[in-house]
Order: C-alpha cells, then sequence, then structure tokens
C-alpha cells in the first residue's frame, strides 16, 4: 500500500482537529467560530462524507442556472421607444420595443391599394361584358350591314352603266371597293359581336389571378415588416440589460436586451461516478437555498451529462476532486422568481426507489 496515501490524509486530519480545538478556546471572535460547520462540511466531503445526508438520499451542492435570449429586431431602422427597463418581469407576448415605422405604413398603403384595384380588374374579367356593351356591339353591326347591302347596290348598278360608257371604269372601282370594304367592316363587327358575347377568355382571368396573388403577397410582405418593427417577448422572463438605446441604429444582427427566462430554472451540481446508477432523468429532488432555508422547492432531475468531467474546485461532493463526475441539471419551478442566477442551493435526491421506477419524465411548469 503507498505510504503517501495514508500519511497525507493523517496529517490532514490531525491539523483539522487542531484548528477546531482552537476555535473552541475562550477569546475566539464569534465570527470565526462560525466557520466550524463549514469546516465540518468541508472535511466530510473530502473524506466521501455527507454532512446530513442518509442512505436513501443523495446530497449534491451546486449553483442556480437559467437560460437566457439575446432580442434583435428583424428588420434595419432607428429605436423609437424601448418600453421596458432592466429587471423588469414581462410576459409572453408583450411588447417591449418598436423601430420608427413611417415608411413602412405608407408602403402597406400603397399595396393594399394596388391589390383592391387588381380585385376589381378580376372581377370585371369574371362578370364579362355587360348587356348594354353587348346591345351597343350588335347595334353597330346592324349599322356595318346596312352600309355594307347600299355600297353594295351602288356598285352594281354602275356595272350596267360602264357597258354604255355612261360612267367611267374609275366610278366602278371605286365603287366596287367601298362595297368590298363596307362587307369586311360589317364582317368584322360581327366577329367582335361572338367575342363580346362568349365571354372572357380563360388565360386572361388566370393572369389576372396571378397578378392579384402577386398583390396579396405584398401587402403580407409589409405586414410583415411592420411586425418585425415590434420587438415581442418570447416567454416570460426579466430583462437583464438594455444594449441599445432609443435613437440608435438596429439590425438583425445587433442585440437590442437580454432576456432571462426564469421558470423553469434548474441547479448545475456534479454527480459522482457511484451514484451515476441511482439517478435517472425524472428522478423527483429537494433543492435548498440559504435565502429560504426553511422552504424547499420541489424539482426533477432533468438531465444528465452522457460524459463524465473532473470535479470543478468551487463545486463540493461526497468524492475526492480529482475523482470524475457527471453535470446533472436538476429542475424547478419557480412561479415567484425567489431562484437567482449563481444562487447556491443544496439538493437532495430520493435514491429509495430504484431508477426504472423513479423514471418521471420531464416535467413542465405551465409557462410553455
Amino acid at each position: 500500500m503507498n505510504k503517501k496515501a495514508i500519511i497525507f490524509p493523517l496529517i490532514l486530519l490531525v491539523g483539522a482537529g487542531l484548528v477546531y480545538y482552537y476555535l473552541q478556546q475562550p477569546g475566539v471572535p464569534v465570527k470565526v467560530k462560525e466557520l466550524i460547520p463549514q469546516m465540518k462540511i468541508r472535511v466530510g466531503t473530502l473524506f466521501g462524507k455527507q454532512e446530513g445526508a442518509n442512505e436513501n438520499e443523495l446530497l449534491l451542492f451546486g449553483n442556480v442556472d437559467i437560460r437566457e435570449t439575446q432580442l434583435a429586431f428583424n428588420g434595419s431602422e432607428h429605436i423609437a421607444e424601448i418600453l421596458v427597463e432592466e429587471g423588469q418581469f414581462v410576459k409572453k407576448g408583450q411588447l417591449l420595443a418598436r423601430l420608427h415605422d413611417e415608411i413602412l405604413k405608407a408602403q402597406f398603403a400603397e399595396a393594399e391599394a394596388q391589390l383592391d384595384a387588381q380585385k376589381q380588374t378580376l372581377a370585371k374579367l369574371k362578370a364579362g361584358a355587360r348587356k348594354e356593351e353587348i346591345d351597343k356591339v350588335r347595334a353597330e353591326w346592324n349599322a356595318a350591314k346596312a352600309q355594307s347591302k347600299v355600297a353594295l347596290s351602288s356598285y352594281k348598278r354602275l356595272v350596267p352603266l360602264l357597258k354604255k360608257h355612261l360612267v367611267t371604269p374609275e366610278e366602278v372601282d371605286k365603287a366596287k371597293a367601298l362595297a368590298d370594304s363596307s362587307r369586311a367592316q360589317a364582317e368584322a363587327v360581327k366577329h367582335g359581336l361572338i367575342l363580346i358575347q362568349s365571354g372572357t377568355r380563360k388565360e386572361d382571368v388566370a393572369s389576372a389571378y396571378a397578378i392579384l396573388k402577386s398583390r396579396q403577397a405584398a401587402v403580407a410582405l409589409v405586414e410583415q415588416k411592420l411586425r418585425d418593427a415590434r420587438l415581442i417577448a418570447p416567454s416570460d422572463g426579466i430583462i437583464r440589460n438594455r444594449i441599445l438605446e432609443v435613437g440608435s441604429m438596429a439590425f438583425p444582427q445587433t442585440p437590442v436586451m437580454t432576456l432571462a427566462f426564469v421558470n423553469p430554472v434548474w441547479v448545475r451540481a456534479y454527480l459522482p461516478e457511484p451514484a451515476l446508477g441511482k439517478v435517472a432523468i425524472g428522478s423527483k429532488a429537494t433543492i435548498y437555498t440559504d435565502s429560504y432555508p426553511d422552504k424547499p422547492y420541489e424539482g426533477w432531475v432533468g438531465y444528465i451529462s452522457p460524459t463524465s468531467e473532473f470535479t470543478p474546485k468551487n463545486i463540493q461532493t461526497s468524492e475526492l476532486r480529482t475523482r470524475l463526475v457527471y453535470s446533472v441539471r436538476i429542475y424547478a419551478c419557480n412561479p415567484q422568481n425567489e431562484l437567482r442566477l449563481g444562487m447556491p442551493a443544496t439538493v437532495r435526491i430520493d435514491i429509495s426507489q430504484p431508477p426504472a421506477t423513479q423514471q418521471k419524465g420531464i416535467q413542465s411548469c405551465g409557462n410553455e
């Protein structure tokens, strides 16, 4: 057996005993004596013991952690107004800030006007020609037919006179040309009447409908830009800091403020390898803090790291610091915002049941 492995703990134990004996002597300041309970915990931790724990529970130490996000506008414009302050609690869907939107409102009015105009155009094409328009074209056809008939009669009367040399050939040719022209004009008006009675071509209706969809998309695009000019809280939380102020130029890649999600929160602790087989995702846990020592918080194990790591120096576990541990998150609902970021916490996990029966699954705090 390695002698150093035996001598070093003995020396450390003797030293701790001497310090403890000194602190018990009269004349030692009260503040120094207050360190005795903490020394008991540290010494117990060093030698694999957990102060106040029993065989049916696992005692862990850690700090409260939360998620946070940086909020930014999905647009580029000067900030017109910021409606929240640092440290303020906000609700999901609450308006936090807005950009200047005068140009966007003008673009929206223009897009809506173009959409209305195209709707009327499409309705006109679908409705087809009115009865009065059809009657007008029919009257034009009748007039064209009458003119064609008159021109043809004049031409026929001039043909016999040409043989008698009572008219010139030029006059006959002009009469024939006028008769042909009148007949062609009457045919054109006739086909126009047929077209107007047949209604609008389906290709014209389809083209007008495609333009209408384009106008609708333009309106929706401007509406989205108007929504992007407003910064909305994605969830309940607390404004940690304001990065930009009124008058600043906002860009999609530039955060305006930081929002901390306060429900649920979790305690980041470290699970020693021997206890890995006693805890499962969903295992019930109880969280205690120094700020509210008489108020336990019900929680559950929500995450166990798949990889091991060395214990951080600022974390106390039931194993030696050189041992490998696994990061674990113990989630808890925080409706009253009493659990704050970085707050030291003590976690007691019930291991009286096998992990298979402990597993309950990730719970919800009702704010999703």
